[in-house]
């Protein structure tokens, strides 16, 4: 179940976010790697660039559900990228609703499938197209339950969806919401 946060939990979650930052500046500062400092600080500067293309794309649910995700206790770590020109008019509009639901119960199947406590990573690429929006979920780790992977996309049916790989290391989807 999808976590509700209040306003100051969220404020105390991207001041935490900040803090690590500014951290990790003031460190590689005092061993004076500026090379590192500016690595950081570009790293930064995308990453921020991508929370606001992310945020204007008018589904909302879908990304707050991206922007704290990994605010909570996962097995998964999880990444996102957005590609092409993001601008929508309120005529390019996708049902938030059902896909964020739909990305949090796969977040949910996909998390009790995988061996806890090790490095699992799924990236997120979001391409905006001719006729809707499409979603690239691609996952590394190690999935101990493929059968369950197996059912679950079985079963979902509101999306469009294509499995390109589903192995004990990798899990790479395409799902694609088109425009209402």
């Amino acid at each position: 179940m999808k976590k509700e946060w209040d306003t100051i939990e969220l404020l105390r979650h991207a001041r935490h976010d900040w803090l690590n930052k500014i951290q990790l500046i003031k460190g590689n500062l005092s061993l004076n790697k500026m090379d590192r400092v500016k690595e950081i600080i570009d790293e930064i500067v995308i990453e921020t660039r991508q929370e606001s293309i992310l945020s204007n794309l008018n589904i909302p649910q879908f990304a707050a559900l991206l922007l704290t995700y990994n605010w909570e206790s996962h097995s998964i770590h999880l990444e996102y990228e957005i590609i092409g020109e993001p601008n929508l008019s309120s005529s390019h509009l996708v049902k938030d609703d059902v896909l964020t639901n739909w990305t949090n119960t796969f977040l949910e199947e996909l998390d009790q499938a995988i061996k806890a406590f090790h490095e699992n990573h799924l990236s997120v690429t979001i391409e905006r197209q001719e006729t809707g929006i499409g979603f690239f979920f691609d996952f590394r780790g190690i999935i101990t339950n493929i059968e369950h992977i197996e059912r679950f996309l079985q079963q979902q049916s509101i999306v469009v969806k294509t499995v390109h790989e589903l192995s004990e290391h990798e899990l790479s989807i395409e799902v694609f919401m088109p425009y209402q």
